[in-house]
Order: structure tokens, then sequence, then C-alpha cells
């Protein structure tokens, strides 16, 4: 049956409903010739008749075999119609997209990154999964958020420069801008030492700044609840102070730093070679667009 056509399948069923050849025809938008020679086609394909053909008014019958290949045709018809209007809704921005993603990204890019999508494609499947390790791999991911260029079979764009800045319990500091002398050897709440901390504490270093860190934790509320606390002040890049809300806490002061830091650098990284869905290319230029929304409002 290898030169078995679904429009032969197709001109099968358009007979076996409208019971006539020209009917079928008309249906269809060929000739009564052309649907004649694609059941022809047909019955060559699966070695028999697959209509009995009475002649005059009468309309013609399923043969035992056309009733099988009918059955089976139509499911089979029922499956390329799916397929085509999945990928026609494929074309149009619908389908999956996997991104990862890490905690003020996730706060306050991707919530208008999603929210576009969906609203230019309510039946889009978005997955995100919320993580930052020291070595990340992209994976089955199609789109990644870091705090750094990746190594490897990527592409990346460079979305912003987060700035670090100085958050302090209300009246810590005098200054609108504190000098980075001022927090050598002083109590200080951080993120645990990998990626972008690690390299914010090395430029302290280098500055010749050492601030004597007494707790450490990935989440944002707790590091402030320990500023508030009176644990010691934190450094942390503008997005991740934004994402808590910090700067409507009145228990709490945002201070430049002086000399200021070299700032968090956001990418988004996609495979390299492999080709991106619809879906994928759209979330790229609406997250470089909110990307840029945010750095003007700096």
């Amino acid at each position: 049956m290898t030169d078995l056509e679904l429009r032969h399948l197709a001109a099968m069923a358009a007979i076996a409903e409208e019971g006539s050849f020209g009917r079928a025809a008309a249906r269809l938008g060929y000739t009564q010739s052309t649907v004649s020679q694609q059941i022809a086609a047909l019955e060559r394909s699966v070695n028999g008749p697959v209509f009995d053909r009475p002649g005059g008014p009468r309309a013609v019958r399923l043969t035992p075999l056309g009733a099988i290949v009918l059955e089976h045709g139509r499911e089979l018809l029922a499956k390329a119609a799916a397929l085509a209007e999945a990928v026609d809704r494929f074309h149009a921005g619908d389908g999956r997209i996997d991104i990862g993603t890490f905690q003020s990204v996730s706060t306050v890019i991707l919530p208008v990154v999603v929210r576009r999508l969906r609203d230019e494609h309510p039946g889009c499947d978005i997955r995100l999964s919320e993580e930052e390790p020291d070595t990340p791999q992209i994976g089955d991911l199609d789109l990644l958020f870091y705090d750094g260029p990746l190594d490897g079979e990527v592409e990346y764009v460079k979305l912003l420069d987060d700035p670090y800045l100085l958050v302090a319990k209300h009246g810590a500091f005098s200054r609108n801008a504190v000098p980075l002398k001022q927090l050598d050897g002083a109590p200080m709440v951080a993120w645990p030492s990998i990626c972008g901390q690690r390299r914010m504490e090395e430029a302290l270093a280098r500055s010749d700044t050492n601030p004597k860190v007494v707790f450490r934790t990935a989440g944002n509320e707790m590091l402030l609840s320990m500023v508030r606390a009176g644990m010691g002040s934190a450094v942390l890049p503008r997005l991740a102070i934004q994402a808590a809300g910090a700067e409507s806490d009145d228990r709490l002061r945002i201070h430049e730093l002086r000399p200021a830091l070299p700032p968090r650098e956001i990418y988004l990284h996609w495979p390299r070679g492999r080709t991106q869905s619809p879906l994928a290319q759209r979330a790229i230029a609406i997250a470089i667009e909110v990307a840029a929304d945010l750095a003007k409002k700096k």
C-alpha cells in the first residue's frame, strides 16, 4: 500500500457520504473524472474494489473491503487534520516553551514576558524552572536567564546591567551614597557565594573592602528580614531590591555605593544550532523589550 494517499481517502469518504461520484466531485471542487482516477488509484493500492457501482440513479455502495478501508481511512484523515491544525498553531505561536530562570528575573522580568505571550497566544504552554546553580546547563530548555554569559553550545543576548546597591536599616548610614570603605569589617547578610554574588564579593575585596558576612541565604525576603532586625546591611542588585519591594519599606533605606561596583549582567541564552519555535523567538523579543524599559527607568 505504498501508493495510498490521503487525497484518495478523502475522495472515498466524500463519495460514501454523498452517494455518487458526481456529487462528491462537486463537493471537493474536482471534476468527476479526477475523482474516478483517485478511486481507481486507491483500488490498485488496496488490491480490490472499494465501491459497487450499480449505475443509473442508484447510489454507489461500499464493498466489504471498502468498509474496512473507509473505517481506518477516516481515522487517518482525522489524524492528518489534527496534525495540520497543530502545525498551523505552532507557526502562529502556540505550543510549549520551557524557560529556566532565577529569583529576581522571575519576579520582575518574567511576569511581563509571560503575560504578553499569553495575551498574544492564549493556547501556549509556558513552563518555568527556577534555580541558579554555579555551573548551569541549558539542557532541554528553550531559553535560560542567567547572571552572566554561559560557555558551550549556546547563543545569548545581554539584556541589561543590574547595578548593586546597599540596603540598610533606616538610619544605619547618614549619606545617600555610602563609601565602600565604610563597609570594611561591617556586618553583612548575603546570598550564597556563587555566581554573581561571588563576583560582587571579589570586586569588594579588590577595593580593600571586606565586610563580615554574618548570615547567608538565597531568599531575598529572609535577607531583608535580617537587615530589618539589625543583623547587618546587604549589597543587592537593583532587580532583587525591586522584586522584594524594599524601596517602599520605610524600615529600610537604599543607598548607592561610591565607587560603584561592577553591575550584575543579566543574559538570555538559547541552544546554538537548534531551530527555535516562533514562540521562543517571540519570547526573546519581548524579554529584550522589557529589559530596555527597565533600563530606561533607572
